[in-house]
């Protein structure tokens, strides 16, 4: 790989810079075995500690910060890392093929080689740590103001020098905020049951649903609004259990009235293979009326305990 790289580099005017290897590599962090050891160490004596006591009401909110932990310190990476980025870019930019000028481009590249890689071992912690969230709340970890990236399955540019870095850059943050596949959308507001069996019957037609559109569609992204409280909770807990991306698109609250409407326009603009859809509010059925006339598919959920309308209507007749 090396030597492919310096082939494709043969043509660019880099004023004399040179290829060599990433500074470090996977081997100079923590392997993954230890990670997921030591984070399971802490997190039964963290919980073990509180259970029984007054704190035990704040388990939740416990375990979100010791996910954030991570999150946090691999945002700050990645920030280092665009400043790094930016500089070679720059770099380029002024190339006076003086001597000076290429050891501060080889030195800035390997800035950004180390930023990267420090990268992606805190963001493969934050997502052992959240897997921990997920068994013990049944719930996915999500940041409260960001997005929650995760780009180690992706191309990165750990080996790349130079322009070539830069495009690779480029093309490893596209695809961690925008993954590969078929978008699916789903859609559903705040429910109460009256017991905690109708509570049960209806978060496992949501996963049988979600399993049946997956079986049709094996590439899916899954699609939905991120509300933390209502029936997205369940479809994100879902996806994280079947290793499916999502992108979540919030309510943007300066808009007022129109915002759920714009989050529709907004969803739809993606042109899901299916929109699936679960009781809720008069933004919720426009989204269904809107997708039917694009000819969406809309896998229709709307009925008692997240069952087919048309069903449960045949059913009484």
């Amino acid at each position: 790989m090396h030597t492919s790289f310096a082939d494709q580099l043969a043509g660019l005017d880099l004023a004399g810079f040179s290829i060599g290897p990433a500074p470090v590599s996977t081997t100079d962090f923590p392997v993954r075995e230890a990670v997921v050891q030591t984070l399971e160490a802490v997190w039964s004596d963290l919980f073990a500690m509180v259970s029984g006591t007054a704190l035990e009401a704040d388990a939740e909110d416990l375990g979100w910060a010791f996910v954030n932990v991570f999150h946090r310190s691999a945002e700050r990476k990645s920030t280092a890392l665009d400043r790094a980025t930016d500089e070679v870019r720059a770099l380029i930019a002024t190339a006076d093929g003086s001597e000076v000028h290429t050891h501060e481009l080889e030195t800035q590249v390997e800035r950004a080689q180390c930023a990267e890689s420090a990268m992606l071992a805190l963001e493969e912690m934050r997502e052992v740590a959240a897997a921990l969230y997920l068994n013990e709340f049944g719930s996915s970890w999500k940041p409260v103001s960001s997005s929650r990236f995760n780009h180690s399955v992706m191309l990165t540019s750990a080996l790349v020098e130079g322009r070539d870095f830069l495009r690779a850059r480029a093309e490893a943050k596209r695809r961690a905020a925008v993954p590969e596949g078929t978008p699916v959308v789903f859609a559903g507001g705040r429910t109460r049951h009256a017991t905690e069996d109708d509570a049960l019957t209806f978060g496992n037609n949501v996963w049988a649903t979600l399993d049946k559109v997956r079986d049709r569609v094996p590439d899916m992204v899954l699609i939905h609004g991120g509300d933390t409280k209502g029936v997205d909770r369940l479809a994100s807990s879902w996806a994280e259990r079947r290793g499916i991306p999502q992108v979540t698109f919030s309510l943007d609250m300066r808009l007022g009235a129109r915002a759920g409407f714009k989050r529709n326009e907004r969803m739809l603009s993606l042109d899901p293979r299916y929109v699936i859809a679960f009781p809720g509010n008069g933004v919720l059925e426009r989204l269904v009326i809107e997708a039917k006339a694009r000819r969406i598919t809309v896998v229709d959920r709307r009925g008692p305990l997240g069952t087919n309308p048309k069903s449960t209507s045949a059913a009484t007749d």
